[in-house]
């Protein structure tokens, strides 16, 4: 089998994956309101309603860098996966469904930021995201066991890299998940963080 024919071989993948990324990163805005006017009421002031949704901004903030840093590191694997297989494909399915369901707990952790229930939202949003650190470390085991359907020319530093991200990200979204039970807030801080530290770490090394 050539090169060129294994990269063909996961084309389709990359290709429907990407709009996938593209259409769950464009629904989080949707989570953003524009203030209606009626709702100022007499003198009423557009920006202060405007500064009171930045829980709404901070979700979509830290969601959007998320998604982001999830995109990166998902075509950085299709670099090394030049190959596919059935029970693969379907690993890949599980991961785009859980991006898709994203924008769901970034509306939900927006709305009850300052809610009473804020602890509740928080575990659903910091949960989400657990759940999508271990469907990628799934999918990356699945596809570089044994390089089981990984390219013959690749660099075994940079692979060990990547095993090692996979490794220890599931674990840091969930002390993000615990932490919500704590405090919401400091809980989504972490999670932006961690999108910003992954999204980094997604690029190869440089010596």
């Amino acid at each position: 089998m050539s090169k060129l024919f294994e990269k063909n071989e996961t084309g389709r993948i990359e290709a429907f994956s990407d709009g996938v990324f593209a259409i769950a990163i464009t629904l989080l805005v949707l989570a953003i309101r524009v203030p209606k006017a009626e709702d100022l009421g007499a003198g009423g002031n557009l920006l202060f309603a405007l500064l009171a949704q930045w829980p709404h901004y901070l979700a979509f903030i830290t969601s959007f860098a998320t998604i982001l840093a999830m995109w990166v590191n998902h075509h950085r694997i299709f670099m090394f996966v030049q190959r596919s297989d059935h029970f693969f494909l379907y690993w890949n399915g599980l991961l785009l469904l859980l991006i898709t369901f994203l924008p769901f707990p970034t509306t939900l952790m927006a709305e009850y930021l300052l809610h009473v229930e804020a602890k509740v939202a928080g575990a659903v949003f910091a949960g989400t995201l657990t759940a999508i650190a271990l469907t990628f470390k799934g999918l990356w085991r699945y596809a570089a066991k044994n390089g089981r359907l990984l390219g013959r020319s690749i660099d075994p530093k940079e692979v060990e890299q990547i095993t090692r991200q996979h490794r220890y990200g599931p674990i840091m979204y969930l002390i993000a998940f615990a932490l919500s039970f704590v405090s919401t807030i400091l809980s989504v801080t972490l999670c932006l963080c961690l999108a910003v530290f992954f999204g980094y770490k997604g690029w190869p090394a440089r010596d």
